[in-house]
């Protein structure tokens, strides 16, 4: 995921760094060549919407778009990060689309700092996280209408996944993804957040949403079977970090403030296997 974002690319880092090692480092050395351009890309663009002067992110992310719009038009890109793009949107066939709505995820937390309800945060996962999907199985050539549907599930509930392990943070940087409909449902204040522990009310939200992101996570299992070769492992990876944030949040009791609640290697390791050898 340089210093944390808290929209489109954070989950991805975890799932880079965190979700699965093992099978990260299996895959041929072009597939980790195209992965580590589609990362460093959304990571830069996350930082510039979190990090740049906040008068200046408008324009910056502007200034990436039209970059995009030379790497896509035959001219060469002036960005050493949208540079890196080209041997994989070439290579790969990978369209623009999902690299815009990246941008726009950026460009909506300039304005949009919180979410009435479970819907309209599963709407800015479907800029901030879902189009990561859908440039992965690009990389695999494995993108059709079925699979992008089910990736658009796992990629939803890990986003979801990491606002709940990450709720002090993101408050402190002045965004709640938790639902305000769901906050109010059990009676949390907007001070809740910055407690030094989670208060009980605040952690049935937590838990709400994790069991949300875990049911979105097993809607992923067509996902996973209908996939073969390198593009297997490393999808299941992606969904066994998943899993694994899902038990760890489960262990702590969604206590998520003050403490950084992450999931286990031996966990990790053991989900990934499980759903090799099982989700057929």
């Amino acid at each position: 995921m340089v210093s944390r974002g808290t929209g489109t690319y954070d989950f991805m880092s975890k799932a880079g760094q965190e979700n699965f090692p093992v099978a990260l480092r299996m895959l041929p050395v072009h597939y980790r060549n195209h992965l580590a351009a589609v990362y460093g890309f959304a990571r830069f663009v996350d930082d510039l919407g979190d990090e740049g002067e906040p008068g200046d992110r408008l324009r910056l992310l502007d200034d990436v778009e039209t970059d995009l719009d030379r790497l896509y038009g035959g001219s060469g890109p002036r960005l050493p990060v949208v540079r890196a793009l080209t041997r994989t949107v070439e290579s790969c066939a990978v369209p623009a689309e999902p690299f815009r709505r990246l941008l726009e995820a950026n460009r909506r937390d300039q304005t949009v700092t919180r979410y009435d309800t479970f819907d309209d945060l599963l709407g800015y996962c479907e800029l901030s996280a879902n189009p990561v999907g859908h440039i992965v199985l690009h990389v695999f050539a494995s993108a059709d209408p079925p699979r992008l549907a089910w990736s658009d599930r796992v990629c939803s509930a890990l986003q979801i996944l990491e606002h709940c392990q990450d709720v002090g943070e993101d408050h402190a940087r002045g965004r709640i993804y938790l639902p305000a409909q769901d906050l109010r449902r059990f009676g949390c204040a907007e001070a809740d957040l910055s407690s030094r522990t989670t208060p009980g009310r605040l952690r049935r939200v937590v838990a709400l949403q994790t069991v949300r992101a875990a049911e979105m996570l097993r809607e992923g299992r067509p996902l996973v079977a209908s996939l073969s070769g390198y593009a297997r492992p490393a999808v299941a990876g992606y969904v066994a970090g998943g899993l694994a944030t899902v038990a760890a949040l489960d262990r702590a009791g969604h206590d998520v403030l003050g403490r950084a609640v992450r999931p286990r290697r031996g966990r990790l390791l053991a989900a990934w296997l499980r759903i090799l050898t099982t989700w057929r």
